[in-house]
């Protein structure tokens, strides 16, 4: 049967695949082809592609719908994927297990499904977690053309979030020097270094940085990655040696600084100043209430910057709903000095 289909090297395939599933322009019902060097991916609607992809007709082939969770628990469960492991944030355990043997029933390609056992807590923001099947919380992640290695119960990590780093990276241009406030595993320092750019990642989880150095390797940049444990706080003022490593004084440095830490990231604003070069954009993630959802965090910067650097927003972005009534936040800021 023919079909409009997205064509595209097989080296950018899974990274469009994902573009287009989160667009909601797949075709699942049919099969993705493979000629010629190139992934031919079945798209709902032609019109409704970016017009950087390029999109052909092509005979495809009809592919079965696969046995979901819920066609087999007669209801639509809410579930996480995270690599191979599915994650639940279910109360009753009746309900929690009823819903892990569904996924492990179903053709979900799974190894292991976990429930949340506590909200995320402690400076390493992490959880604790029941194993309801498998045998283990280490995962392989794949975004975007990348992939990240990350335990579940060591180091904080949201899938969700996948198209806002998408967004963030795309900006980075070959040659940049980036500064990752609050690393973890790595998924804003990763993609950027894929970029070309040269980026530093601090994080107080020793775990998660010794999960980011690992991960710049697996994708190939290691030599663009800089990974320290610490309080950034005091890598910047050069007054850690980052867990073993020599510190460097990273004042006037960066030409991005991430800050994805949104219920305290005004708190480390006199060192997001600190780090910023001549011209420097800042992406300053906060937690609001729908009100005046960028307000605060621009005042915040502002207070912190000025009169040193000019500040312009450059972007309010809306990333997600955290809660009734209370949005988590992007402002993409331009300090110049």
């Amino acid at each position: 049967m023919e079909a409009p289909c997205v064509r595209v090297e097989r080296e950018r395939g899974e990274e469009t695949r994902q573009r287009l599933a989160e667009a909601g322009l797949l075709a699942d019902e049919f099969q993705i082809e493979v000629g010629d060097g190139h992934l031919y991916l079945p798209v709902t609607d032609a019109d409704a592609v970016p017009a950087e992809l390029e999109v052909v007709t092509r005979s495809v082939g009809e592919r079965d719908t696969p046995e979901t969770p819920t066609d087999l628990l007669g209801f639509e469960p809410t579930y996480e994927r995270l690599g191979d492991i599915v994650i639940l944030d279910e109360d009753d355990p009746a309900t929690a297990r009823e819903i892990a043997d569904a996924v492990m029933a179903s053709d979900l390609p799974v190894e292991t499904v976990v429930n949340r056992a506590s909200k995320v807590k402690g400076e390493l923001r992490v959880r604790d977690w029941e194993v309801l099947v498998g045998d283990g919380t280490e995962t392989v992640h794949r975004e975007y053309g990348c992939e990240f290695l990350l335990d579940v119960a060591e180091v904080y990590f949201s899938p969700r979030l996948a198209t806002e780093r998408n967004r963030v990276a795309e900006q980075v241009e070959a040659g940049e020097r980036a500064f990752d406030m609050f690393a973890g595993v790595g998924p804003f320092v990763v993609p950027f270094a894929k970029r070309d750019a040269e980026v530093v990642g601090v994080d107080l989880n020793e775990r998660a940085v010794e999960y980011l150095r690992e991960n710049a390797r697996r994708n190939g940049v290691a030599d663009r990655v800089t990974a320290i444990q610490g309080d950034v706080r005091d890598v910047v003022s050069g007054s850690s040696d980052g867990g073993g490593e020599v510190a460097s004084d990273y004042a006037d440095w960066a030409d991005r600084v991430v800050m994805n830490l949104p219920h305290s990231a005004d708190e480390f604003l006199d060192t997001a100043v600190e780090l910023a070069g001549d011209d420097c954009v800042v992406h300053y993630y906060d937690i609001q209430h729908e009100d005046d959802p960028f307000g605060p965090g621009e005042a915040a910067i502002r207070a912190a910057a000025e009169p040193e650097y000019e500040v312009e927003v450059e972007t309010r972005h809306v990333v997600r709903s955290y809660a009734p009534h209370e949005l988590n936040v992007c402002l993409d800021v331009r300090l110049s000095r």
